[in-house]
């Protein structure tokens, strides 16, 4: 179930979106082999609902009222479309929306991000990651295809500029007791994936899931914001193995992380709702020869004039 933007899968289905419409086509063409050092932008939890629910103290519902999302998302993308070179993607790292699967504003808030999100430079194509509220804490086979409708596969891998990336739905590593079947599939296929990060002569290897293996360190206690320790662990080895380089996540809605063993383990805040103290923002995410660089940058910090000059200085530091 591998697949990559140059073309169709086993089970083809789109999963970025540009130019209004959803794409499956070779915007990543003869992206296997390292020409130079890249960039990417990583944003996490736009998460449309979520702002009131959480002020109201509400936030097992949808919450009825998402302008500030949207405001905020188009401030996003007004500030990524004036940079200059383009980053290579942007990947946004789960919870598109607040509403769970089959509540209501569900497709209300769907409609509205893609609406936003249409207005992205056609340039930078869009990578979506599943979260727990786009598939549901205990996804079932329905949501996980609902999901797969609205934004395409819930797991895949690509190549860019030399680097493999892995497409995981962390919420299998969750909660997976109705869907056993998906989540045996999908843990096959990163067997299999991460088989070809280590055979496979890519520049770095890189993962992205919505749920943190850990927030500051593995052996932390486990949360509602972490992986179960035990599987942590077996994740952890299992990835460093394999050679992967970083694992870049949100569901946090703050900023965190912490390296183990030479897994950089990034976990992102929001462009949406903020559970602690960061500003709304995105992760630029520099790749050289010898190096993955990255920084959290505020909205506001990023739509200023010339501030890709901070990024694009790292990427002549081969």
């Amino acid at each position: 179930m591998e697949a990559s933007l140059t073309g169709p899968r086993e089970q083809p289905n789109h999963y970025y979106y540009s130019r209004g419409t959803w794409q499956l086509s070779g915007v990543f063409k003869r992206e296997s082999e390292w020409k130079g050092p890249f960039y990417f932008i990583q944003g996490a939890d736009p998460q449309f609902g979520l702002m009131k629910a959480w002020a109201m103290g509400d936030c097992d519902n949808g919450g009825d009222e998402w302008d500030q999302e949207i405001r905020l998302t188009e401030e996003a993308v007004k500030a990524i479309n004036k940079l200059n070179p383009k980053p290579k993607f942007l990947v946004l790292c789960g919870d598109l929306i607040h509403a769970m699967p089959g509540t209501p504003w569900q497709k209300e808030q769907e409609r509205d991000l893609k609406s936003v999100l249409q207005n992205i430079s056609e340039d930078i194509p869009l990578v979506f990651v599943s979260g727990n509220h786009d598939i549901g804490n205990t996804p079932t086979p329905d949501t996980i295809a609902a999901y797969c409708k609205s934004w395409g596969d819930d797991y895949f891998s690509f190549w860019v500029g030399g680097v493999f990336f892995i497409v995981l739905n962390s919420q299998f590593f969750f909660d997976s007791s109705k869907c056993g079947e998906l989540k045996e599939a999908h843990d096959q296929w990163l067997e299999a994936q991460l088989v070809k990060a280590k055979e496979q002569k890519c520049k770095y290897a890189i993962i992205f899931q919505h749920i943190p293996l850990f927030l500051k360190n593995i052996d932390e206690d486990e949360d509602y914001f972490n992986i179960q320790k035990t599987l942590r662990h077996e994740l952890v080895e299992k990835f460093q193995k394999a050679g992967i380089k970083a694992v870049f996540s949100g569901h946090y809605h703050r900023n965190a992380g912490g390296v183990h063993k030479g897994l950089d383990m990034v976990v992102t805040s929001a462009i949406g709702c903020q559970l602690g103290e960061d500003d709304h923002g995105v992760r630029v995410v520099v790749v050289t020869a010898d190096k993955i660089v990255h920084r959290y940058y505020s909205l506001k910090k990023l739509g200023e004039e010339g501030i890709q000059q901070d990024f694009l200085d790292l990427m002549k530091q081969e």
